[in-house]
């Protein structure tokens, strides 16, 4: 924090600064009770009538009263890159991401894009659209600029999403060089609500490829068909999966899928770990990592990893990234243990109850 003079701490910042990573001090002082300093890191989304908005990297708002405010500076915009990881920009993993996660059907607004996935009746029309198997293809992916003010823009992403009877999202980005707090702080202005948050891990690939793992137990194919049925069975996004899920699960540059083979309680061939993998360029992206609770701590899931980080670097690649919701602690230790670290967060705001306004 700033020092200045004989140990005065000192206010760096000024409501020109809105758009930028900041570091401050504020002083609460609690009725009844001695005061204290609370620090805060994060983008300052706002400043306005004595009030500052700091968006942190998980997506939450701080309002900050100008009274409270004690120190303050601008810090970079992210930490310094550790040895050993990719080089990785916020906008070309993203694209990366909804390239391994495609949509069945999606619409441009301007720089961004409208996602959906739907429920299809076998060799008919469409018969519905699909709920609960996967935000990241339900979703408008804000990238960009939408091309109209964004009231207009949130107005037709309700329309959209509406006009296919599905809940509408807008998913968004914090924590890094180019993420959009400032997009955040506005949907949250506007009363969309923050649901479900996520970190996007990367790592080298080498370095996957090279643990110490059982990769001998692990089947890889291009189709999840070629592994059986069970398969999915094991895949837990979907209860009933459809074709939608299937076209998602297969979308994808250059898709590999990995079981280790396994049975269910009922004698069923069900592979006790699975996992899916996408290779686009130099980026190989892992999902669908899921263990059997009864054959956890065994190493599958790193097994899975390392036998898709070993194919995808036959192929080309050399860095890696994946998806983890935030609040899943124990995938997120496994994932620090092999090398990965947190690049930026995204969140998936819902739409408020209630017409749109015009």
């Amino acid at each position: 924090m700033e020092i200045a003079g004989a140990g005065r701490l000192k206010v760096r910042i000024t409501p020109l600064d809105v758009g930028k990573r900041v570091s401050i001090r504020r002083f609460v002082d609690p009725s009844g009770g001695d005061g204290t300093f609370t620090d805060t890191v994060g983008v300052l989304t706002s400043w306005y009538e004595g009030v500052l908005v700091i968006t942190r990297r998980d997506g939450r708002s701080v309002r900050v009263p100008e009274g409270e405010l004690a120190a303050g500076k601008v810090v970079p915009a992210a930490p310094a890159r550790r040895r050993g990881l990719p080089a990785a920009d916020f906008v070309e993993l993203t694209r990366a991401g909804a390239r391994a996660w495609p949509p069945v059907e999606s619409e441009a607004l301007g720089e961004w894009r409208l996602r959906a996935a739907y429920r299809e009746a076998p060799g008919g029309p469409r018969s519905g659209p699909s709920s609960g198997f996967t935000r990241r293809a339900n979703s408008a992916l804000a990238l960009g600029d939408p091309g109209v003010p964004l009231d207009r823009a949130l107005t037709r992403v309700r329309e959209w999403y509406g006009e296919r009877g599905l809940p509408a999202y807008v998913q968004a980005a914090t924590g890094a060089a180019g993420t959009q707090e400032v997009l955040c702080a506005d949907l949250e202005e506007r009363g969309w609500r923050r649901e479900v948050s996520a970190d996007v891990r990367i790592a080298g690939l080498a370095p996957v490829g090279d643990l110490d793992a059982d990769v001998a137990r692990v089947a890889l194919a291009r189709s999840f068909d070629e592994l059986g049925p069970g398969w999915l069975r094991r895949y837990q996004r979907s209860a009933e999966p459809g074709p939608h899920v299937l076209k998602v699960l297969a979308g994808g540059p250059s898709v590999w899928f990995a079981a280790v083979p396994g049975t269910d309680a009922d004698g069923r061939d069900v592979p006790a770990a699975i996992g899916r993998c996408v290779v686009d360029g130099r980026w190989a992206g892992f999902m669908a990592v899921e263990v059997d609770p009864t054959h956890r701590r065994q190493g599958l899931a790193t097994a899975v990893m390392t036998a898709l980080a070993r194919r995808a670097l036959e192929e080309g690649a050399s860095a890696a990234w994946l998806q983890v919701e935030a609040d899943n602690a124990g995938a997120g230790a496994l994932y620090e243990g092999m090398g990965f670290t947190t690049h930026h967060s995204y969140h998936h705001y819902h739409a408020p109850e209630g017409p749109s306004d015009a």
